[in-house]
């Protein structure tokens, strides 16, 4: 009977040990926590250098969709390395305040439906994650052309730099 007891003593002991020693550790860190903090901005310098790193994981038929922010609302695209410039569905456009008139509709584009007349146009800002590109030409194509705007290589170009591997994108900004 004496045993369990002495048993259940030395380990309720040890683990009083363990615990009073992370304690320990634990306080030490907290310590430290606010030296590492006051660096004279060093470690904010390096995170406005960091390079920015935005990760897309494909979709089930292998297209990679995003969400940016376009002149701050938000446009679902699908990333298109084909299409030279961003382009915008109808929908997008006029939520965006884009309504080129129709004079403006005349950049003819190559698609897989035939050539398709566009209206140019020019987009202030387009931010994906922490990735900002300013002045980013655009491309609006008339309703029914399009079912998903592209984010098309006006965007891509201005980056860093951008690859594809095994089921993801990597846009570095």
């Amino acid at each position: 009977m004496a045993r369990p007891i002495v048993w259940f003593l030395g380990v309720g002991g040890l683990a009083c040990l363990l615990a009073l020693g992370s304690a320990g550790t634990l306080d030490r860190m907290a310590r430290q926590a606010p030296a590492l903090a006051n660096t004279g901005g060093a470690s904010e310098r390096a995170l406005a250098n960091a390079e920015r790193v935005l990760t897309v994981h494909a979709d089930y038929r292998g297209h990679y969709v995003v969400h940016p922010s376009i002149d701050n609302y938000r446009v679902k695209m699908m990333v298109d390395t084909g299409a030279s410039l961003i382009v915008l569905t109808d929908a997008d456009a006029r939520a965006l305040g884009v309504r080129p008139d129709r004079a403006a509709y005349s950049v003819g584009l190559s698609t897989a439906n035939g050539v398709v007349q566009g209206a140019r146009t020019t987009l202030r800002e387009v931010r994906l994650g922490d990735i900002s590109v300013r002045d980013v030409e655009a491309v609006v194509l008339p309703a029914g052309a399009l079912s998903i705007s592209l984010l098309g290589t006006s965007f891509l170009r201005r980056l860093r730099g951008y690859e594809v591997q095994g089921g993801r994108m990597v846009l570095r900004g």
